[in-house]
């Protein structure tokens, strides 16, 4: 077997020291077809990767790419000098460090290529590095930038230090829109597409292909890929529940899976939230909080593709930042008369688990027991005592002090004890579908354990109505499902915002 390359970004490295690599060299000639291109993909997905790769190739460092698709469909006499700058790493917690980061970074490279460089500002002295290196190689110049955002994303939650570090970027690339006559190929990677407005103004010629069907597969493992390259590897798990973990993101294309995953799936050889583990929402949760969000709607989103592809400092979006950070994936694309809009839903059960799991934590004390709390629920499905499902729900909400909930200001937060029991079933691992959800507190949920299916039906009251059950009967939602489930079972729950608990549990089998 060969080695595999977790965590290793260097293309050269990968080739010569012999790691698993996925071919993904058709894709460069798709976009030498270009000039200008930008691509977002979620954290840990290739794209650090790919950019690496685009080194080498315009480095002309023909040896590298033998046996790749694109060995023989390129004139390898042909060398462009190329300038390589990364972002992953860095202090950005204020302009002036940003900018100290960015001088630091045209250093290192004017060493590089032994260019003395005069000018001050930072703009000027990208322009000047261009132009200098054009001169001496008498060819154009590739620039290549990584993780553009991270400067941004960094200090997203302080706006005023994430508009100044936005300010500092858009002024940085508008020196490659005067340098045009010089550069053959500019590429910009990141895991955010910010406003076109207020970013890209001075670089509007970028041509953005996150969501073109042609790159859909240009980072990521397709399901072809896994059978072929990690055949010897593949062979040792079961497909499906591979499939099921960790394959699901979609860019209106084929399915791919994160190559993180699959990396850490083969050498633990154990199912675990390894991507999810790497990174926490916080910010998201307290997007969600402050937006009065219903965690259950995130499985029924329809957005337009201005909220999926430009995120906006001023005004962010659960929707926007769900999106690109990969916590949610295309599921449907649908065409309308002015324009196309999609639905939205998790891409894999490794993601669903994870965030409902995260959100939980987040939104209870942390003297509660999850592992515990998941395990009486199990055996309260399991055993079919509904009776005990109630007193456990109840028991739990009675256990978060009163004091909790007034510094955390839940009571002006409706849906928190539905989307607290939502992220709770899907945190466990059940197979939940939300239903019906509407910005008064009714969500139905629909939870499937085996051959059984519980569909319930939560509302959020002032005092008890006792008509929840009633509501649910008439929608009749178990219609669907006869044929699919042995036993199906409705449940009511009422929760009271002055008690703040179950006030009305009732359950009927159908």
């Amino acid at each position: 077997m060969k080695k595999l390359p977790i965590g290793i970004q260097n293309f050269r490295e990968i080739i010569t020291e012999g790691y698993y690599y996925v071919d993904k060299t058709l894709f460069i000639e798709k976009l030498l077809e270009g000039k200008y291109y930008f691509l977002s993909r979620p954290r840990r997905f290739g794209k650090s990767l790919f950019l690496d790769t685009l080194k080498e190739f315009f480095s002309g460092n023909k040896e590298l790419f033998k046996d790749l698709y694109i060995y023989e469909r390129w004139d390898w006499k042909v060398k462009y000098p190329v300038v390589k700058i990364s972002f992953g790493s860095g202090d950005f917690s204020t302009k002036e460090k940003f900018i100290e980061s960015l001088f630091a970074d045209l250093r290192m490279l004017s060493e590089q290529y032994e260019i003395e460089l005069k000018e001050n500002l930072l703009n000027k002295q990208l322009e000047e590095f261009i132009k200098k290196i054009y001169k001496k190689y008498n060819q154009k110049v590739v620039v290549l930038i990584d993780e553009y955002d991270k400067p941004i994303l960094d200090v997203i939650e302080n706006k005023e230090i994430a508009k100044e570090n936005q300010l500092v970027l858009k002024n940085f690339f508008s020196a490659l829109k005067e340098l045009d006559p010089y550069l053959k190929f500019v590429f910009l990677t990141g895991v955010s597409r910010f406003s076109k407005v207020s970013m890209f103004s001075g670089l509007n010629q970028l041509r953005d292909i996150t969501l073109s069907s042609d790159f859909a597969t240009i980072c990521g493992y397709t399901q072809k890929d896994l059978e072929t390259i990690f055949a010897d590897r593949l062979k040792e798990f079961d497909k499906n529940q591979l499939q099921k973990w960790y394959n699901g993101y979609n860019w209106l294309g084929e399915k791919v899976y994160n190559p993180f995953d699959i990396l850490l799936l083969f050498a633990e050889k154990s199912f675990k939230p390894f991507w999810f583990e790497t990174g926490t929402p916080t910010f998201l949760i307290k997007l969600f909080k402050e937006n009065n969000y219903f965690l259950p709607e995130i499985e029924n989103l329809q957005v337009g593709e201005e909220l999926l592809s430009n995120l906006d400092v001023e005004n962010i979006y659960p929707e926007n930042l769900l999106f690109q950070s990969g916590y949610l994936t295309i599921e449907e694309m649908i065409p309308g008369p002015l324009k196309t809009s999609y639905k939205l839903s998790y891409p894999n059960f490794e993601v669903r688990t994870s965030f409902n799991h995260y959100f939980f934590l987040y939104l209870t004390p942390p003297s509660t027991i999850k592992n515990q709390l998941e395990a009486k629920i199990l055996q309260a499905f399991t055993s079919n005592q509904l009776n005990n499902l109630k007193e456990i729900l109840t028991s739990f909400f009675a256990s978060i002090p009163y004091d909790w909930y007034r510094k955390n200001e839940l009571d002006k937060y409706e849906g928190y004890y539905a989307s607290v029991v939502y992220a709770l079933f899907n945190g466990a691992g059940f197979d939940v579908i939300a239903e019906d959800i509407t910005s008064k507190g009714r969500i139905d949920l629909s939870v499937f354990y085996q051959n059984q299916a519980y569909l319930i039906e939560f509302k959020v009251v002032d005092e008890v109505e006792r008509n929840a059950l009633e509501q649910l009967e008439k929608k009749k939602y178990f219609t669907k499902y006869k044929e699919h489930y042995q036993d199906i079972y409705l449940i009511g729950i009422e929760f009271s915002k002055k008690e703040r608990n179950i006030v009305d549990f009732e359950f009927k089998k159908i």
